[in-house]
């Protein structure tokens, strides 16, 4: 039982340090403005300016099990980089949608939407990138 837990562990780290594109995307491809798209975490994707966003990490998830009843919804924290075509990466923090907002962060010229995240220790993260009016 313990081997089944750390070969498991070690996959899910695996998978984390991934770099190769989102599934069903060749690194060649653009993400238009106004296009949603999903990143694994190690995953990146490259924007109709040549910038680079990259799905860094889950930072946090209180989110309530779709099982439970709860009080409080919860909510969950991803950690995404972007970096643009020239100057400095920079780290950005994105709450899972709700009334309070954090859903949505400014990258350059465009802002970044976290439209939905799936549940697990290493969520796949639908995200939205729109020119910023």
């Amino acid at each position: 039982m313990t081997r089944i837990v750390h070969l498991l562990l070690a996959s899910a780290l695996l998978a984390g340090c991934s770099t190769a594109p989102a599934a069903g995307r060749t690194d060649a491809d653009t993400i238009a403005d106004g296009s949603e798209f999903t990143l694994g975490i190690g995953e990146n994707a490259r924007l109709a300016d040549g910038s680079r966003v990259t799905y860094l990490r889950l930072d946090n998830d209180s989110r309530c099990r779709p099982d439970v009843r709860c009080v409080w919804a919860g909510d969950a924290q991803i950690a995404l980089r972007w970096q643009p075509t020239s100057g400095r990466a920079q780290e950005l923090t994105l709450y899972t949608p709700s009334p309070r907002g954090g859903g949505t962060a400014r990258i350059g010229e465009r802002n970044v939407f976290l439209v939905s995240l799936e549940r697990g220790i290493a969520p796949k993260a639908t995200l939205k990138v729109e020119r910023a009016p």
